[in-house]
């Protein structure tokens, strides 16, 4: 059982260490720039739905 165990892990580690292409840096600013960019659209178009529901809702049930 922790020989299974122990094998498991040198296999993790070869396959992290060894065979895993990992991103340059630049590669890697790229991707978080375009991950923040769509967060933002996606929070103002959140937020303009949410004014719009709001201008509708006191529409239809004034105070």
């Amino acid at each position: 059982m922790i020989k299974k165990f122990v094998n498991y892990c040198k296999a993790c580690y070869v396959e992290l260490a060894q065979n895993t292409t990992w991103p340059t840096g630049r590669e890697l600013t790229h991707s978080a720039v375009v991950v923040l960019s769509a967060s933002l659209v996606i929070a103002l178009v959140v937020w303009a739905m949410d004014l719009v529901f709001k201008f509708v809702m006191s529409s239809i049930y004034p105070n």
